[in-house]
């Protein structure tokens, strides 16, 4: 969702507002297509993937998780000014919240 949010607000982008917003790196290799990257430029990989095995062990990994994608989503709230991105990044915030306590629910169940 975020990707598509992403293209959404840069598709239309003139090559002035391109390089005046900093994409213009990003632009040059994907255009405003979506390439999963971390704020820092690093490119998703399934490397930050932690899987042991053990079923508690991963339930704690995924508690992690979802921990970490809300911070995300508190960050980008604190820097978006656009009140419909807004609304779509509070609605996901809301999703991590609700995986965090299933999560902890499935981990208290054992």
């Amino acid at each position: 969702m975020i990707g598509a949010i992403v293209y959404q607000l840069t598709k239309n982008l003139t090559p002035e507002e391109i390089k005046k917003a900093g994409f213009d790196d990003y632009f040059v290799d994907h255009t405003t297509g979506v390439y999963p990257t971390s704020a820092s430029g690093t490119p998703y990989t399934a490397a930050s993937m932690q899987v042991k095995g053990d079923p508690i062990t991963d339930l704690h990994e995924d508690l992690a998780a979802e921990q970490k994608a809300r911070t995300t989503y508190d960050n980008i709230l604190r820097f978006c000014d656009d009140p419909d991105v807004k609304d779509a990044i509070r609605f996901l915030r809301a999703r991590e919240v609700v995986h965090y306590q299933r999560f902890g629910e499935a981990n208290r169940a054992d």
